[in-house]
């Protein structure tokens, strides 16, 4: 798992003065970065390496808006690795209270043939090392 940190700019803001709902896919973005940051694997060493994630499906719920200014932690769990495909579960929330989720699935790509391929076995060996069995058997329920 990782977690960190984003404080809500001015710019993210709509006019009621929530989180504009499409941030919340730039803050997932972050949190994916970061996640593999965390496993040892800084995104350019990931893209050298073969590896260069893309989304092909995001879930968002959202459960209490958040604001400008306010600060919000964002944790980011992987619930399933493939063979050219892995799943991440980000969870916003502010002071312990749940603010949104996103439930990402990310397919490897070859960017000059924009075709799927697979995950170098030791970024697949880093992804399932980390795997949280209690949260992914939470998502395979619910999906």
């Amino acid at each position: 798992m990782s977690q960190h940190q984003h404080r809500v700019r001015y710019h993210e803001a709509d006019a009621q003065g929530f989180l504009f709902n499409s941030r919340y896919l730039e803050i997932a973005d972050v949190a994916m970065t970061e996640f593999f940051r965390g496993l040892g694997w800084p995104y350019p060493e990931l893209v050298d390496r073969g590896t260069d994630p893309s989304v092909v499906s995001a879930e968002l719920s959202f459960h209490r808006p958040a604001r400008f200014d306010e600060v919000l932690d964002v944790a980011t769990r992987c619930s399933h690795v493939g063979n050219s495909s892995f799943h991440l579960l980000v969870e916003v929330s502010r002071a312990g209270e749940p603010v949104a989720d996103a439930r990402l699935v990310y397919v490897n790509v070859d960017a000059a043939s924009a075709a799927s391929r697979a995950l170098p076995d030791d970024v697949v060996h880093a992804l399932r090392a980390s795997l949280d069995t209690h949260i992914a058997h939470r998502i395979d329920k619910t999906v």
